[in-house]
């Protein structure tokens, strides 16, 4: 399992062309990318600040959490800090698993808890020559599934 935090570009189809395991019978991966839009506001680009030592131990958690479950094989997070235009990549995850249904559970519960837990921070700059950050929700909380509930993340399909 990796977690990395990255000031340049992000290749997502390099980041899956590496990430590979003989025992997986699925990939998974999501993308965050920097969209034009935000709360009714032309979004022109953002800029990311992380707390790099909470976040590796926080990421650690929450891979170690997602692969409680036993078809998960392995984990892979990238997120970009520093200035992003639209368009471009700001968070990688991939997963790999034996059966197809605990990857993609694995992959919704890493992305959804990374942006509850980690202690990164969103500058928004809009057309308008205005920006503001983002709140940043790590600190109120886990919310949503407990990935040891055998019932919230199925084992196979």
């Amino acid at each position: 399992m990796d977690f990395t935090l990255s000031s340049t570009s992000l290749n997502p189809p390099d980041l899956a062309e590496n990430f590979k395991a003989s025992g997986a019978g699925a990939f998974n991966g999501f993308e965050g990318r920097v969209r034009d839009h935000n709360d009714s506001k032309t979004v022109v680009g953002l800029e990311y600040e992380a707390y790099g030592p909470l976040c590796q131990q926080e990421a650690q958690k929450i891979m170690e959490e997602a692969k409680v479950n036993p078809g998960v094989i392995d984990i892979k997070i990238v997120h970009r800090t520093g200035r992003l235009k639209v368009g471009e990549t700001a968070v990688w995850v991939g997963v790999l698993a034996a059966h197809r249904d605990e990857g993609f559970t694995a992959c919704r519960y890493v992305i959804d808890e990374l942006k509850k837990r980690l202690p990164i921070w969103k500058k928004e700059y809009y057309a308008d020559g205005n920006s503001g950050w983002s709140s940043c929700s790590c600190l109120s909380g886990r919310t949503g599934p407990d990935p040891r509930d055998r019932q919230a993340i199925p084992r196979s399909l």
